[in-house]
């Protein structure tokens, strides 16, 4: 009886180590991927240049955050390099800030808000340097930003606010550069 034991759990073992081995190969073979390459992209393009961007909001300097945004994005993926000029790149990424909008998300018992809503908006084009022909376009890309609103305290308000449209670009950029490099 101890022999059939020892058989049945050599066995078990065995079969363990099977289904591991059949696992293992059934993740590596399904092709799904944590983080997208570019591989959409024509290989050619390994420097970029974050262009300025045109801002038609009122809201001053928010498109050097999102450039900003931006910059941080290409640094932080291995696909692209970043470029010192135009002159040096092989595709610029232009974008505009189309809106930018701020909306009460909920109010108060006196009917005052309590937290707000930021949302951008813009366009995105990532364009090959040498054919101007745009490689990949992003068109009304949103993004959203919550903050709350201190009615007591505006300078709370203020700083909650700035601190939440660098939140919204950091977060707008992520999202932009995702879809790019996944081809949408």
């Amino acid at each position: 009886m101890d022999g059939k034991r020892s058989r049945l759990r050599f066995t078990g073992k065995k079969a363990g180590v099977w289904l591991a081995v059949l696992l293992l190969l059934n993740c590596a073979g399904c092709g799904y991927r944590f983080s997208p390459g570019g591989e959409n992209l024509p290989p050619e393009i390994r420097t970029v240049f974050v262009d300025i961007f045109d801002n038609k909001t009122s809201e001053a300097n928010f498109e050097n955050q999102v450039r900003s945004a931006f910059i941080d994005q290409i640094i932080r993926g291995t696909r692209f390099k970043l470029a010192d000029s135009k002159e040096a790149a092989d595709a610029v990424l232009r974008g505009s800030i189309e809106g930018l909008s701020s909306s009460p998300l909920s109010y108060r018992a006196t009917n005052l808000a309590a937290e707000e809503r930021l949302t951008a908006v813009l366009n995105i084009t990532l364009e090959d340097r040498n054919t101007g022909k745009a490689v990949w376009t992003g068109s009304g890309l949103s993004g959203t930003a919550d903050y709350m609103v201190d009615a007591a305290n505006p300078t709370v308000t203020q700083t909650n606010r700035r601190n939440n449209l660098s939140k919204l670009a950091n977060d707008t950029a992520e999202k932009a550069y995702r879809l790019m490099m996944s081809g949408f």
